[in-house]
């Protein structure tokens, strides 16, 4: 079965990282992903920023080269980035930017709205939010007024599930992932997102798993085969992932 990896990380020494909440991550380059993933059918993906590497846009545009085609970009942006570096990311295959509400090292939350709709008109990419859906209340009203917005590791909690799924009846994406980092029952989460949204689910390895108390396994992908079924897996595992970041190729 095809696989879209709609989140993975890439974290190489040789360009700037930044401590965040204490915490540096050891290396995990280019090659050591291709090495986890060897025996999967990885087709493309898309690289993550982490809050460690604030903004800098170095590690990306090397790490989109040397994985090539069918990888696309997730990015984080000062709320003043010029028009020109927007335009030159999006040329080298950025398709979102991110907004970190749990770790920081990200643009304020203040600047969600301004950021999220000047890259959507310029250059259609969509937001990522790194946020526990204990905090969804706080900001629903924002994210689901935003043009286009995905939201990481299943929401991370039980505790305001509801809205999460609130928000997948409003068109936002979940991505399926880092069931490590969950205090809750992924199989009953993806159900229930899935009965809202058939297309709202994106599967990612989260490689290599930082800060996480289990990291990814091959029995993750399995789980979602056998809570969705063969068909509606392939979605969740590829063609999800797909649509959302390659709708804009050019």
């Amino acid at each position: 079965m095809k696989i879209f990896d709609a989140h993975l990380h890439i974290i190489d020494p040789k360009y700037p990282l930044i401590p965040n909440q204490g915490y540096v991550p050891d290396q995990f380059t280019c090659k050591d992903y291709k090495e986890k993933t060897k025996n999967l059918n990885v087709t493309g993906g898309a690289i993550v920023s982490g809050p460690f590497q604030g903004f800098d846009q170095s590690y990306l545009k090397k790490a989109l080269h040397l994985l090539g085609e069918g990888f696309v970009g997730v990015t984080q942006l000062p709320y003043d980035v010029s028009d020109d570096e927007i335009i030159e990311l999006h040329k080298l295959g950025v398709r979102a930017v991110r907004f970190n509400v749990k770790r920081g090292g990200t643009e304020a939350m203040v600047n969600l709205e301004n950021v999220a709709r000047r890259v959507y008109e310029m250059v259609n990419w969509h937001v990522e939010l790194y946020i526990d859906s204990t905090k969804l209340k706080d900001y629903f009203s924002l994210i689901v007024n935003l043009p286009a917005v995905s939201i990481d590791h299943l929401g991370l909690t039980q505790d305001g599930f509801h809205d999460l799924l609130r928000l997948v009846d409003q068109g936002v994406k979940v991505k399926s992932t880092g069931f490590g980092r969950l205090d809750f029952d992924p199989a009953k989460a993806m159900k229930q997102i899935h009965a809202v949204n058939p297309e709202a689910l994106l599967f990612g390895t989260d490689l290599p798993s930082t800060r996480a108390e289990r990291p990814f396994q091959l029995s993750d992908m399995e789980l979602i085969i056998d809570v969705l079924g063969e068909n509606e897996a392939r979605k969740v595992l590829c063609e999800n992932g797909v649509n959302w970041y390659q709708k804009v190729l050019n």
